[in-house]
């Protein structure tokens, strides 16, 4: 597969070449900084423009032009929801337990000069409040990420889950649970990869 870079994804996904130097000073904090603590995969930072800035940019589109807040659980290196951020998104907020991911968040958000606002504690502990746009990635199964993304829903919420190859048999085991409205599409970073959209998330059933 050949190299995946910047000119890449500005063309993909009509990014500025205002926003693409921001992107790149966020890639390379990140390349350093994990040298020290783990933060990507060693073996994705060949690639990363496409494994991880495109296939967080990729929910871009899928985001009502009308949103104004949007959390994002389990931020880790800040996929999807600093990407989301430096892109435009406003009211971005990066929830992650680990206290040196958020020194990372920070600093990344600080040089790149996105206004998202990092959370350091556990998505279970974030008081609740209802927001436009809830986003996950890599974070938990499809039935778990609908428990701790249901204290920020609401009537017109919308949730934007990055998820691998199994995603048909966690839909299988969401609807169990939920009553869920849902739509698939296919990762365009990933072959294996899916974008699910979920929406309507109105109870939960009993068992």
């Amino acid at each position: 597969m050949a190299s995946y870079g910047p000119d890449d994804l500005a063309r993909d996904e009509n990014v500025s070449r205002e926003t693409i130097s921001r992107l790149a000073a966020y890639v390379d904090l990140l390349l350093t900084w994990n040298k020290k603590i783990n933060l990507i995969a060693k073996s994705t930072e060949p690639d990363i423009w496409r494994r991880h800035i495109l296939d967080s940019a990729q929910l871009y589109p899928l985001i009502p032009q009308d949103s104004s807040s949007l959390v994002d659980l389990g931020s880790g290196a800040g996929f999807p929801g600093l990407v989301l951020s430096i892109m435009g998104v406003p009211g971005v907020r990066l929830i992650e337990s680990d206290a040196r991911k958020c020194a990372f968040l920070r600093e990344a958000a600080r040089i790149s000069g996105a206004k998202a606002q990092v959370i350091n504690q556990r998505a279970e502990q974030v008081p609740p409040g209802l927001v436009d746009v809830v986003t996950a990635r890599a974070l938990a199964p499809l039935p778990d990420l609908l428990a701790l993304a249901r204290p920020f829903l609401g009537p017109k919420t919308v949730c934007l889950f990055l998820k691998g190859q199994h995603i048909e048999a966690e839909l299988t085991e969401a609807h169990k649970m939920w009553t869920i409205s849902t739509d698939l599409r296919p990762s365009r970073s990933d072959p294996s990869g899916s974008v699910v959209r979920v929406r309507e998330v109105s109870h939960v059933k009993s068992v």
